[in-house]
């Protein structure tokens, strides 16, 4: 491993726990930032795999929600290394992102955002 700080695969597993867990207790971001100590940027870059999470908070955040530390990390699959929902998020990063980067104007990003809102309330 190299001395990067850049966020690995795992990162974005937890991260995408993290954020699940937040929903699945009904918390918004700036509720579980405060609980948390932190500011709800933070933990939205801890959410989305921006920034890693250190030991200290993965400890921390996993108290929150009365879990084992391991919890934070289901769905990484031992010999790929990550499952299904972990691989379409890394998808999401790398693809998704390139497109939202090259939208011209705000009213074409408000629209993106509702097309995804939507799609997601499909599930």
């Amino acid at each position: 491993m190299t001395g990067s700080r850049k966020p690995l695969e795992a990162d974005l597993v937890v991260g995408a726990n993290i954020r699940k867990l937040r929903g699945e207790h009904g918390l918004t971001l700036q509720d579980l930032a405060s609980q948390l100590g932190m500011s709800h940027q933070q933990l939205q870059k801890y959410e989305t795999g921006s920034n890693r999470v250190s030991a200290g908070v993965l400890y921390v955040m996993a108290r929150a929600f009365g879990l084992p530390v391991d919890a934070l990390f289901e769905g990484i699959d031992e010999t790929t290394g990550l499952d299904a929902p972990a691989k379409a998020l890394k998808l999401a990063r790398n693809k998704c992102h390139a497109i939202v980067e090259r939208a011209a104007s705000v009213t074409v990003l408000t629209s993106m955002a509702k097309v995804l809102r939507a799609m997601q309330d499909t599930d």
